[in-house]
């Protein structure tokens, strides 16, 4: 195989692999599919990083047949390099594809400087665990992954402190990169931006203002029929991550989508069991390098991750 980095040219090819990866993944071991409708669904992966980080994506493509045989979407921020999903075709798993793609990203951050790569992962794939462990990766929070089938009418629960969340603005980036830097020790200005300016058309960004006007939460999510989720966000308690979830699954009326919630926060998790939450999956919080660990309550996705 040979590495190079993507190109538009690449963009249906690309969805294709990543919709049929997934979904082998997942079907050779009796679960549903992740993916449903045809692959071009899955173009919303290189649509998103190509808008934030143009080009920033590993391929590796077969030296005898020309195809593209793996991807690996990477994305530079300023505290760390992000790792987006990583797939190899299902007609080549377990000849090294992955390996040599996260390599790649690994002597980029190295040779760049950055001091950590993170990523959420799933703690079913026993496969890419030992991938991560073995490249020096260490797991450092445990997430539920839920989802709550949103009535058509809303969830008709009252919760405290949703008066104080609203739609987030430009003007609040700033303080949205402080306060994840302070809770998470990690920074991504161009991730909020893009979540407010909402260029593709699914995202949505709210934020948690106290009394005081400050920002002690935020949150967005996607509604991309391939990308059905909340988060990215932190905030500072349970409370205000109950408000903003409780916002952004409003968003979500006649959907069922999925959240990631840390296990450690059982106040947190009893009340998405109180409003009819359902768990799908775990994922990891996975960081090779400098890790600062939460000070607050980490919210992370799969599109615009960080863990």
């Amino acid at each position: 195989m040979r590495l190079r980095s993507i190109t538009t040219d690449d963009r249906f090819e690309v969805a294709d692999l990543i919709h049929a990866s997934v979904n082998a993944w997942y079907q050779l071991r009796g679960l549903p599919r992740i993916f449903n409708g045809d692959p071009s669904l899955t173009t919303i992966f290189q649509d998103v990083y190509h808008a934030i980080s143009p080009g920033c994506a590993m391929i590796a493509q077969s030296d005898t047949t020309g195809r593209i045989m793996g991807v690996c979407f990477y994305h530079p921020r300023q505290t760390h390099v992000g790792l987006g999903i990583m797939s190899v075709h299902p007609n080549y798993f377990r000849q090294g594809v992955g390996r040599a793609l996260l390599q790649a990203v690994i002597d980029y951050a190295d040779s760049n400087g950055y001091p950590s790569i993170r990523l959420t992962q799933s703690a079913l794939n026993l496969d890419s665990f030992s991938l991560y462990n073995t490249a020096g990766f260490v797991p450092r929070c445990a997430y539920q992954d839920q989802f709550i089938s949103v009535p058509a009418q809303g969830l008709n629960v009252q919760i405290p402190g949703i008066d104080r969340v609203r739609d987030a603005r430009l003007e609040d980036i700033p303080s949205l990169t402080a306060l994840e830097l302070e809770l998470s020790g990690v920074s991504r200005a161009e991730d909020y931006r893009f979540c407010i300016e909402n260029p593709l058309g699914f995202m949505s960004l709210s934020v948690f203002e106290n009394p005081a006007g400050e920002i002690d939460g935020f949150l967005g999510s996607s509604a991309h029929p391939a990308s059905n989720l909340l988060g990215p966000g932190v905030c500072r308690t349970d409370e205000i991550a109950i408000a903003l979830i409780g916002r952004e699954l409003d968003r979500h009326r006649g959907r069922s989508p999925v959240f990631l919630v840390p296990v450690d926060r059982p106040g947190l998790v009893r009340q998405m069991y109180a409003w009819g939450a359902k768990n799908c999956e775990l994922h990891f919080c996975q960081v090779r390098g400098a890790f600062e660990p939460f000070k607050g309550i980490n919210l992370p996705t799969f599109v615009l991750e960080t863990a």
